[in-house]
């Protein structure tokens, strides 16, 4: 494939000493299942590469509607509902204050803390607000209680008006949301029913709060279209995707169970607790998989960049890279130089940020981490869509190689579970006669 877009590089590619070619017919194989199964959600594989534009436009209607008669859009959500919107949101607006093209994004459902509701709630006051409140099923406990706060705050607040100041984002044909929304006329968005929670982000379920965020979705679809294109080879030499997660899965097999993702931009945090979602819950199963971790630098430089350095060999690391970031500040030269730092002057915190990324990654190539860079040219709609559509065709290869299926989370399920028994069993106890 072009490098113009992602670049896949191992810093010590001695230590791994291994001809990942190995995995070319099994690698060829896997990409023929996943670009013709029929019983599996991997609807997110082509739907780039599908002609998007009425819905695209549909939600640019609904967002411009947002951003024209609220201060505010709540989306509430968990898992792939919520962080996908959010990783997107925290990388491509600016740190302090709203978008110049969009409005305040927050966020309910993904937690049960009653003291963040609280607190979202009064915040509220003053502002006019729209929510989003996407689900699946409508039944996962953390936005299904959310849903329930905002949608009376709404009533008690806007009256009949509140109909309109709700979107839903659910499944076209069944579940309660689906029906709620049915019986009290909310707008609603579709989630494709082959595609699952995860692998979302480039559904509705992404891009309406993206869109309010103020990123440009088109060019977002624009960049996981080219890498739909792109990473289309079934050749393990051809694709940087596939050439990735046989990277991972070589580096499983010779006992590295950890994978920490790292990045020198602070805005990509959440985007790292996206990537962590989705290689987690895909390859984590059957007592298998690599625990993703993730970390910030240079901060957490100075927290656990001497575990990573000297401590126990247990994990690998993929950095992440971008080499333009459009703001920017060049250090002042100041007279008294009493800190000593004047011979950086005129040089701007981004160069000596992307120094720092390639220092770091040299000296935790040469303590023997192994070490992946995944570069892009820039950081920006464009190839933020094409980095997303990387690492989800990445995720499906490395967990069909490790034989699980990357599209249930059995585990999940099991503590919904037991969590539904247990306040059953609390509700019982609390109406027994005393």
């Amino acid at each position: 494939m072009s490098k113009q877009y992602l670049h896949t590089k191992i810093l010590n590619e001695e230590l791994l000493n291994v001809d990942i070619s190995k995995y070319s017919s099994k690698v060829a194989e896997i990409h023929q299942h996943l670009h013709t199964t029929k019983d599996e959600p991997t609807g997110w594989v082509h739907a780039p590469l599908e002609d998007n534009t009425q819905i695209v436009q549909s939600i640019l209607e609904v967002a411009s509607e947002i951003k024209l008669k609220a201060d505010v859009l709540v989306v509430v959500g968990i898992g792939g509902s919520y962080l996908g919107a959010k990783a997107i949101q925290d990388a491509l607006t600016p740190y302090f204050g709203s978008h110049e093209n969009g409005i305040e994004v927050v966020y309910a459902g993904q937690n049960l803390s009653g003291a963040y509701i609280n607190q979202l709630i009064k915040s509220l006051a003053n502002k006019e607000i729209y929510v989003n409140v996407i689900s699946k099923s409508g039944s996962t406990m953390e936005p299904a209680l959310a849903f329930r706060v905002f949608r009376q705050y709404l009533e008690e607040r806007y009256g009949d008006e509140a109909v309109q100041r709700i979107i839903v984002t659910t499944d076209p044909e069944k579940g309660l949301l689906n029906d709620m929304a049915e019986k009290h006329n909310y707008r609603t968005f579709n989630i494709p029913q082959n595609i699952g929670g995860r692998y979302s982000v480039l559904t509705p379920v992404g891009l309406l709060p993206i869109a309010v965020a103020g990123v440009d979705i088109e060019e977002l679809l624009t960049g996981a279209k080219q890498a739909a294109i792109e990473l289309n080879e079934e050749s393990l030499e051809m694709n940087e995707a596939y050439r990735y997660a046989t990277i991972r899965h070589e580096l499983y097999n010779q006992g590295y169970k950890v994978e920490m993702l790292a990045s020198f931009e602070p805005g990509l945090a959440k985007f790292h607790e996206w990537w962590k979602q989705l290689f987690g819950e895909s390859e984590g199963k059957d007592k298998k998989g690599i625990l993703p971790v993730t970390s910030n630098f240079s901060t957490d430089l100075h927290s656990i960049g001497q575990f990573i350095q000297e401590g126990s060999p247990m994990l690998f690391e993929t950095l992440l890279h971008f080499r333009e970031v459009t703001d920017d500040y060049n250090v002042p030269y100041h007279l008294r130089d009493e800190d000593q730092l004047n011979y950086l002057d005129n040089r701007s915190f981004n160069e000596i940020n992307a120094i720092s990324k390639q220092g770091t990654a040299i000296a935790h190539a040469e303590g023997g981490i192994q070490v992946i860079q995944l570069e892009l040219k820039k950081l920006n709609a464009y190839h933020i869509g094409y980095l997303i559509q990387f690492f989800m065709i990445s995720c499906a290869m490395s967990a069909y190689l490790m034989k699980v299926n990357p599209f249930d989370q059995p585990g999940v399920e099991a503590y919904k579970c037991h969590i539904g028994q247990l306040l059953n069993e609390s509700k019982k106890l609390a109406l027994r006669p005393m």
